[in-house]
């Protein structure tokens, strides 16, 4: 059986000793690069390894132009399939990323593995909260793996859109953008981390965390989608984005786990499109 959306604690003790299911800890802190590492030192799943939001699941920030792409633009295609392979992970995989943020930042890896095309992949429902509620193991070994050869990249399982789709789309209004901060930033209040408050204009705002039940998990598939329709008409004409392209993914999960498919992401999001002040802001 693949997994491709969530997974529970339960299903993913059963097999920490399958050779074909690898685990990634995505935990980290915007306010703290270190904090996600340091963590994993301290205690993680067994046979986890660690992948760095910083330096494993973005690339870099100035493009060849000198333009500014965002705090966490998508690496270059090859060198994440170089990254996936350094953690063992080949075309059947059956890969189960997890963090202590209610997914936060495990569905930013998420959708990067359907990026490239892997759709075994799935977030640890719960995250790392949940896997110690159950008193399940730890441990603070590091894993080797050995490097697959067969992982390629089989193209994307989703869709992405650049700057200028989002322009175009600000003037002509043909797919709903919906912004994934919390309603005080998307309003361009309490701005902390980017340089401009404020939003694109047109765009929705659905903070990622309304995702989640209060116990930190995602609500059912059914309370989604009702949630969802009331925001857009069809997820295909639709564009997830936040600040850097990271809890958009979030958004993304919560559509394909409520059935509603094909809405893009915007990763460069708010932190690039606020860079160049010929961008219109709302």
């Amino acid at each position: 059986m693949t997994f491709s959306t969530l997974i529970t604690a339960e299903t993913l003790s059963q097999h920490l000793n399958d050779p074909a299911w690898i685990v990634i800890d995505c935990r980290h802190d915007l306010g703290n690069p270190d904090a996600g590492r340091d963590a994993y030192a301290q205690g993680h799943i067994p046979g986890a390894y660690f992948a760095h939001l910083d330096h494993d699941l973005a690339g870099e920030t100035i493009a060849a132009d000198g333009s500014f792409r965002g705090r966490h633009p998508l690496p270059d295609r090859a060198s994440f399939i170089a990254t996936l392979q350094r953690w063992g992970i080949d075309e059947d995989t059956q890969v189960v990323v997890y963090d202590a943020h209610g997914g936060t930042f495990a569905a930013r890896l998420w959708w990067m593995l359907r990026w490239v095309g892997h759709k075994a992949v799935a977030v640890l429902d719960g995250g790392w909260q949940d896997w110690l509620a159950h008193e399940l193991p730890s441990t603070t070994a590091i894993p080797t793996a050995t490097q697959p050869d067969t992982l390629r990249d089989r193209g994307m399982l989703t869709r992405q859109v650049d700057v200028s789709e989002v322009l175009y789309n600000v003037e002509a209004q043909r797919q709903t953008l919906v912004d994934a901060r919390a309603p005080d930033r998307y309003r361009g209040e309490n701005e902390t981390i980017d340089p401009v408050g404020g939003h694109i204009p047109g765009a929705r705002n659905r903070f990622y965390k309304d995702n989640l039940n209060a116990d930190g998990r995602f609500k059912n598939p059914e309370q989604l989608r009702e949630e969802w329709l009331k925001l857009i008409d069809d997820p295909a004409q639709a564009i997830m984005q936040c600040g850097s392209g990271v809890t958009a993914c979030h958004n993304l999960l919560a559509l394909e786990i409520a059935g509603l498919y094909g809405a893009a992401l915007y990763p460069g999001s708010w932190s690039e499109w606020c860079a160049d002040p010929k961008r219109p802001i709302a």
